[in-house]
């Protein structure tokens, strides 16, 4: 055991030390943090971007209708001028001209401007354009808009679950399924990237013959098993840095920027809703953000955070070990794809059946995939945030993994020990079957 502390020490401080290590970590939550303040940054200044209109109005009917806002300003042209108007467009101080034919239900009303305006920009102009066409209709067949507004309310629809003793709790599907994507994304990618690094590892240490001196002092599964937790840690270790690392950076962003969520949210329903609610200082009442963030403290993080640790870690050791096999099979990344396919296949199908699994995530097929080893650690935490598996269905899957870990250690040990020490061979999948049967 002693041996195998010191691999795992050797391996951990020789990976973090890596400028490419110190790099990553860097970067990471850099990127990260990006991706989340970047779209607030856009929506909280470029949604204000002030949008004027020039107004070529044929059918004369739309100048009474059609209101400034704090975005667009419109400015009815005389409609003459248009074409004047069209050859001056970049000396103007109009973003878009918008011309109305004299019959605009049956003719296609035309938008110019020098630039392709944004969707955002183009779906206002259309809706503040049907909405008088349609109350011009309504009208027409004695509809009035007050008549119109008591016929027709918009709804908030609000979930709420019922626990086994009767309990209401405030519940979301879309929350749920986001957080079980994020976890099934990250056991994924550590899988992936890390237990690719296990195998980068070894070749390394065959190639330059450095393992021949290593493994006259320990066993080669002692080596493997060092190799593979060392790695794991490095992993952890690099994982927490960049939580810590984005949740800091977006922490003084958030502080250091006066960001009003109901200002910045000013298109949609839900966003409708929540300004006519209101923010009560920092408190949201009745709102569905308010909603959302009850639905963040019911959810069951005990049952979620576990069940993710667990296939976490059962997960990485499991495609790890397999890894580190291929490995010690080949002698460069080449050579290793051949066998790299056929390991990588069920989480590729895991990750891709996962989005069509939160449709139906109590079905046959989202069972079979939570219960099967090879994909149980990227399908199972989707369905806990679900709230789609029983307990008799977690303890089954996570015994089998356990079993199916311990197979697979076995079988990689027997393919490390004889593989490492052998070069210049082609392997094929028949030499690695001999390897599997030699006792001992």
């Amino acid at each position: 055991m002693n041996k195998i502390s010191i691999i795992i020490q050797r391996e951990y401080l020789s990976k973090v030390k890596k400028k490419s290590f110190l790099v990553m970590t860097l970067i990471a939550p850099v990127l990260m943090a990006a991706l989340i303040i970047a779209p607030v940054l856009l929506t909280n200044y470029n949604d204000q971007e002030e949008k004027k209109i020039a107004v070529f109005d044929n059918s004369g009917s739309f100048k009474e209708t059609i209101k400034n806002s704090d975005r667009f300003k419109f400015e009815f042209i005389k409609n003459d001028e248009i074409k004047s108007y069209k050859e001056n467009l970049s000396k103007l101080p109009f973003d878009i001209l918008l011309q109305i034919p004299k019959n605009p239900e049956n003719k296609q009303i035309v938008m110019f401007s020098e630039k392709q305006p944004s969707v955002n920009v183009k779906l206002y102009i259309s809706s503040v354009l049907e909405k008088e066409l349609n109350s011009r209709r309504l009208k027409a067949l004695g509809i009035s808009d007050q008549m119109l507004g008591e016929a027709t309310k918009s709804i908030s629809l609000k979930t709420v679950k019922i626990t086994e003793t009767g309990k209401e709790e405030t519940g979301s599907s879309e929350l749920s399924l986001a957080v079980g994507f994020v976890l099934a994304i990250i056991i994924y990618m550590f899988i992936f990237i890390y237990g690719a690094q296990v195998m980068r590892s070894v070749i390394e240490e065959k190639t330059s013959r450095i393992v021949e001196i290593i493994v006259s002092s320990v066993k080669p599964f002692e080596l493997m098993s060092g190799k593979i937790i060392g790695i794991a840690l490095v992993a952890l270790t690099q994982f927490a840095l960049w939580g810590i690392l984005t949740g800091i950076i977006i922490g003084i962003f958030f502080v250091g920027f006066d960001f009003d969520p109901a200002s910045a949210m000013q298109t949609g329903q839900t966003s409708e809703i929540m300004l006519e609610q209101g923010f009560h200082g920092n408190t949201l009442v009745n709102s569905p953000a308010g909603d959302m963030l009850q639905a963040v403290f019911n959810m069951n993080w005990l049952s979620l955070i576990g069940s993710f640790i667990f296939f976490f870690i059962f997960g990485y050791l499991l495609y790890a070990s397999l890894f580190a096999s291929i490995g010690s099979a080949v002698d460069n990344e080449t050579d290793s794809q051949q066998f790299t396919l056929p390991v990588t296949i069920p989480l590729i199908l895991a990750f891709v059946a996962a989005q069509t699994i939160v449709e139906q995530p109590d079905g046959q097929i989202a069972f079979w995939f939570s219960i099967i080893p090879f994909t149980s650690p990227i399908i199972m935490p989707v369905r806990v945030a679900l709230e789609a598996v029983s307990v008799w269905e977690m303890i089954l899957s996570g015994i089998l993994l356990i079993f199916a870990v311990i197979g697979t250690i076995g079988l990689a040990g027997k393919i490390y020990r004889t593989g490492i020490l052998m070069y210049g061979k082609k392997v094929n999948y028949k030499e690695i079957l001999k390897w599997v049967r030699i006792k001992g």
